[in-house]
């Protein structure tokens, strides 16, 4: 059973940082964090590829956030610089099982993914 765990949600003032981990258990997988606030669709926000470490943003996140792994841990990261109130939501990680050629395809959408966290929640106050 693959568990993925998130942590380093929290509150923020509008321009500050904070980073988001998601540890995995068992194999190791293209991974991605997804984003739903209050009354919205769920969002996909970055991606990484596990095999080559590609990253994929979102254009509402460029410059400003930055995904990455650590192997050695199965552990993805998120870090988030510049928040704005409109990054509010509950942060959701996700473990993709499938190749890495549709996984190019894939990364932005939910049905690309297997195996998705709890959520983190991350409120940015104005």
């Amino acid at each position: 059973q693959v568990q993925l765990v998130e942590s380093g949600g929290g509150l923020v003032q509008a321009g500050g940082s904070l980073r988001l981990s998601c540890a995995a258990s068992g194999r190791t997988f293209s991974m991605g964090w997804f984003r739903q606030a209050p009354g919205k669709e769920r969002q996909s926000v970055a991606a990484i590829k596990w095999s080559s470490g590609t990253t994929y943003y979102t254009d509402s996140v460029k410059d400003r956030f930055t995904i990455s792994r650590d192997n050695a841990k199965n552990t993805m990261y998120l870090q988030m610089n510049s928040l704005k109130p409109e990054d509010t939501a509950v942060y959701v990680c996700a473990a993709s099982s499938t190749t890495s050629s549709y996984f190019s395809i894939l990364w932005d959408k939910a049905n690309g993914y297997d195996y998705w966290g709890q959520g983190t929640q991350v409120t940015v106050s104005s």
